[in-house]
């Protein structure tokens, strides 16, 4: 089992009538700007020990778990609305620092909605950072009847139990499943992580903490002409983070690549890029310590 070095504390807020998980490592301060992480899809706040732990400095780190994920209180709900994610972001910080800006990070689906906050409220963030979080491939009107039925139909799906996410016989197996998601994940580090990832019912089976309404597609379309506006006014320095494996190739293939994504992000006014060796999507698991050189060198700049 991974020992940790830095311990974290945990409390619930009242965030947008649910009761909001929030991690914290480091001690608050009204002099240290507090360094915000948000995590991707099907994950939990609690991924980003590893890198919080190869931080030099004592940062004041603040990790909620996303509605629908983790121990935060999931919404009656049978579908989910990206715009969510933002309003609670928002409500976050003025629970914790009120107008107060801060340096935000996020990974993968929580690095787009950390990018698209930096362009919504500019005031609100001091420095971004957004690990691998690409967003989804460009869209045509022409899909919108399409997508509508789509969801329509997984809507339904999810209601008569389709959608559900398997359970699993015990901890060690979604430590494995963890495992076969990331080959690079050592085995120390998925027996910590699937502790927070999962936990057992009444029968003893182990689930998965996020909702399975999350597996609905979007009903709206990614419109890039948005997504670009909203990129445009982040002033904000910003540090995009990717790794060196292409992770969007076994994604999509050739319907969004790597090459697209640097050229919408591009739109950023002050951008820096870095790429993590050795690592895959979930760079803060492969490479913690490369990660945490690039984030602490980039907050002190």
């Amino acid at each position: 089992m991974y020992s940790i070095q830095k311990h974290s504390h945990s409390e619930f807020i009242p965030i947008r009538h649910l009761r909001y998980h929030v991690r914290q490592w480091g001690t608050l301060s009204p002099d240290t700007t507090p360094l915000v992480m948000v995590h991707g899809w099907m994950d939990v706040a609690a991924s980003f020990q590893f890198v919080v732990d190869a931080l030099q400095n004592n940062h004041w780190v603040i990790a909620p778990d996303w509605r629908g994920f983790g121990l935060t209180e999931t919404p009656h709900t049978d579908n989910f609305w990206f715009p969510d994610y933002l309003a609670d972001l928002d409500q976050l910080l003025d629970h914790y620092v009120g107008a107060r800006p801060v340096h935000l990070l996020g990974h993968s689906m929580g690095g787009h909605v950390a990018t698209l906050y930096a362009g919504v409220r500019p005031e609100r963030v001091k420095k971004l950072i957004n690990l691998e979080g690409f967003g989804m491939p460009a869209t045509r009107p022409s899909q919108a009847p399409t997508r509508l039925a789509k969801w329509m139909d997984e809507v339904k799906a999810q209601t008569r139990g389709e959608m559900y996410l398997k359970p699993y016989v015990s901890l060690e197996a979604v430590a494995q499943r963890l495992i076969k998601t990331n080959p690079r994940l050592g085995t120390d580090k998925a027996h910590w992580l699937a502790q927070h990832w999962a936990r057992a019912n009444d029968q003893g089976e182990w689930r998965i903490l996020g909702h399975a309404a999350h597996k609905v597609v979007n009903a709206q379309l990614f419109k890039t002409d948005e997504t670009q506006a909203i990129y445009e006014r982040i002033t904000a320095p910003t540090l995009c983070v990717v790794a060196s494996s292409d992770s969007m190739q076994s994604w999509w293939k050739d319907s969004y690549t790597q090459a697209e994504f640097m050229q919408r992000i591009a739109a950023i006014p002050h951008l820096t890029h870095a790429v993590i060796d050795d690592a895959g999507h979930m760079l803060h698991h492969d490479q913690p310590e490369a990660l945490a050189r690039w984030v602490e060198r980039f907050l002190k700049a």
